[in-house]
């Protein structure tokens, strides 16, 4: 697959590879855009080559909380891979650029098509689901400032730059804390070098030192991924 292309898809043979991203179309993800609502119809599929989505569950009174994040290793859409064209979360923008894009008729016909496609997204799932089950535990049980650099590593893994623009705001719903709770986060990893934290900017400075300071979770992560896929 070429540089800038989309990791999952990588994984098919060349041949089947080939002739399914000629099936796509190349769109434009714009930062606030919403592609997905829980429960809705899935009727498009996105393939990211650059960009990333946030997928973000409701959790009660108006509360949300980021549970997963889909850059150029993944997709939008994999559930209509088990016959569920219903959309389990809302899936967010939150980084600008291009994703390969086919209707959900289009989709289902192509994994119809071709099982080594429908078999590694039906592999691609699990990992969703191991994921979203591994940010459940790790918001639960880790500290603010190691999960605050979890998800800066996983959004500069998407983002591919080390300058990051994003709010207090922002982050508190991400990571499902209190603005006060993401600055005094972001303090500990700035006092140590880790990142530059300025008003609605964040510059990774250490990224080695980022990894250290991480949860687990971060590297269990990549692990599940190139393991269950490759």
């Amino acid at each position: 697959m070429p540089e800038g292309g989309n990791r999952l898809l990588a994984y098919l043979p060349a041949g089947e590879r080939r002739r399914f991203v000629a099936s796509c179309d190349t769109v434009s993800l714009s930062f606030g855009q919403v592609l997905a609502e829980p429960d809705t119809r899935i009727t498009d599929v996105y393939f990211p080559l650059t960009g990333f989505v946030s997928l973000i569950a409701p959790v009660g009174g108006g509360e949300t909380l980021e549970v997963g994040l889909i850059g150029a290793e993944g997709m939008l859409g994999a559930t209509l891979a088990l016959g569920v064209d219903s959309a389990p979360l809302h899936a967010l923008v939150q980084g600008d650029g291009t994703a390969l894009h086919l209707s959900a008729a289009r989709f289902r016909r192509e994994c119809r098509l071709r099982p080594a496609l429908r078999g590694l997204l039906l592999r691609y799932c699990y990992v969703l689901l191991r994921q979203v089950a591994q940010t459940a535990a790790c918001t639960h049980y880790h500290s603010i400032d190691a999960r605050l650099a979890r998800w800066l590593l996983m959004t500069q893994d998407r983002a591919g730059g080390s300058t990051l623009h994003l709010t207090q705001e922002f982050l508190s719903g991400m990571l499902g804390v209190r603005r006060v709770g993401v600055t005094q986060a972001a303090g500990k990893l700035q006092a140590r070098h880790l990142i530059g934290y300025h008003r609605g900017e964040i510059v990774i400075v250490n990224r080695r030192g980022l990894e250290a300071s991480s949860c687990d979770c971060y590297a269990s992560d990549k692990q599940l991924y190139s393991h269950t896929l490759g």
